[in-house]
């Protein structure tokens, strides 16, 4: 892949789109090379999103296999949450 060199005020003004593009930039500013911005290897949302689906399937199964219903789940997380915002007051 070839870098493409683009001006400071470009960069800036279309970085959008640059980051989107995936392309490596030479920064360049009166002629001179600023940096380098190299993207980091595209990710596959597909994918991820088909992760993410197979990681909720899982946790489904899991809660029911807990014999515990969400009403019951969100109790006890409330729970947890207000016991540490107090430990937290009482620390200060």
């Amino acid at each position: 892949m070839e870098t493409v060199k683009v001006g400071m005020r470009e960069f800036r003004e279309n970085l959008a789109g640059y980051l989107e593009a995936g392309t490596p930039l030479a920064i360049m500013r009166h002629g001179e090379t600023l940096g380098f911005y190299i993207p980091a290897q595209k990710r596959n949302r597909k994918a991820e999103l088909e992760a993410m689906r197979a990681a909720a399937k899982d946790l489904d199964e899991m809660i029911a296999s807990w014999g515990a219903g969400e009403d019951e789940l969100m109790e006890e997380y409330k729970g947890i949450r207000r016991a540490a915002r107090e430990k937290k007051r009482n620390a200060k």
